[in-house]
């Protein structure tokens, strides 16, 4: 989801014009770059936190010609998930559905908010499909060779041995 789609999305949920939802975004992140500046942290319960990190003068390498490369202190943005955002992203924690409590008076309204339900749906599954297919590709190259390792190795053991007894 890119900047502009984050705005469709809160101009819905908040019932506002996209100008209006536009605002609120850019206020939000305008409080927590200042904060930032600043060296303050901003905690946000359940979602996570925005802090500064400091990276300590250092001597790197340069992977082309493995010259040595002095690094200055500096310092750095960080996001630290928190519990709840780590327990949907994972997918233990389910969403409370509020979606089809706000659009039931959507429907009362008429040809307005008609045309959102739609283009909510086309995003839904494509969310869903993308989010399936990343993890059931990890899942599947992490499972795979796990399996075939041991099996193999325990093949190859078990004739060799039972050779050497006889």
């Amino acid at each position: 989801m890119n900047k502009a789609e984050l705005i469709d999305e809160l101009a819905e949920k908040l019932d506002t014009s996209r100008a209006g939802a536009g605002e609120v975004l850019e206020a939000v992140i305008d409080v927590i770059h200042r904060s930032l500046a600043i060296g303050e942290s901003v905690v946000i319960t359940g979602f996570g936190k925005f802090e500064t990190r400091v990276r300590n003068a250092r001597i790197a390498r340069n992977p082309q010609t493995g010259a040595a490369v002095k690094v200055k202190k500096t310092t750095v943005p960080a996001f630290k998930a928190g519990a709840d955002l780590k327990k949907i992203v994972s997918g233990e924690k389910k969403l409370a559905k509020k979606a089809p409590a706000k659009k039931a008076p959507v429907k009362k309204a008429a040809a307005k908010k008609a045309p959102a339900k739609k283009v909510a749906a086309k995003k839904a599954p494509a969310k869903k499909s993308a989010v399936k297919k990343a993890p059931a590709k990890k899942a599947a190259a992490k499972k795979a060779p796990a399996k075939k390792a041991p099996a193999k190795k325990a093949a190859k053991k078990a004739p060799a041995k039972r050779a050497a007894k006889r």
